[in-house]
């Protein structure tokens, strides 16, 4: 059986994101489609109900987009216990109260035993000085934090 990845909304974002002069957000870009292209297939995709109400958000013609592209994925649910572990993670880690959606998509990674959630939030979700406790604080509940990391870090080979 494959890897599991949970599909963040930032990733949907730089998928289907409109050229840009700023270097690091066109490779990032670039990255993202790259692995898309290449890597995706590799592992089984989730995504969940959170995530398909964030990329509904904006530009309609975009937004139809993302929701095409999510069409077929299993959706996770958001259930007790990702409602339960998201608020632990709110209250005991350095999230700030306002990452309360970030700490919905780690805590659904979490509770369905995925092995990554890929993301490009890196302030709050793919952040090294946030996972050492979010890590802790799963394991308190008996779950195994999946790494969380960018689509560079899934390229492989």
């Amino acid at each position: 059986m494959s890897e599991t990845v949970y599909i963040e909304t930032s990733i949907l974002g730089y998928l289907t994101a409109r050229s840009t002069k700023n270097l690091i957000i066109a490779a990032n870009m670039e990255i993202t489609r790259d692995w898309w292209e290449l890597r995706r297939n590799a592992f089984t995709l989730y995504t969940s109900e959170a995530v398909l109400d964030e990329v509904a958000q904006g530009d309609p013609a975009i937004a139809a987009q993302r929701l095409d592209i999510l069409r077929d994925f299993p959706l996770l649910a958001l259930n007790q216990a990702v409602q339960g572990l998201a608020a632990q993670f709110l209250a005991r880690s350095n999230l700030p109260l306002k990452a309360n959606i970030d700490a919905i998509h780690i805590a659904a990674a979490t509770v369905h035993g995925m092995d990554y959630l890929l993301t490009w939030n890196c302030k709050h979700i793919a952040n090294a000085q946030i996972q050492g406790k979010l890590a802790e604080i799963s394991l308190d509940f008996g779950y195994v934090l999946p790494v969380l990391c960018t689509p560079n870090e899934l390229m492989g080979d």
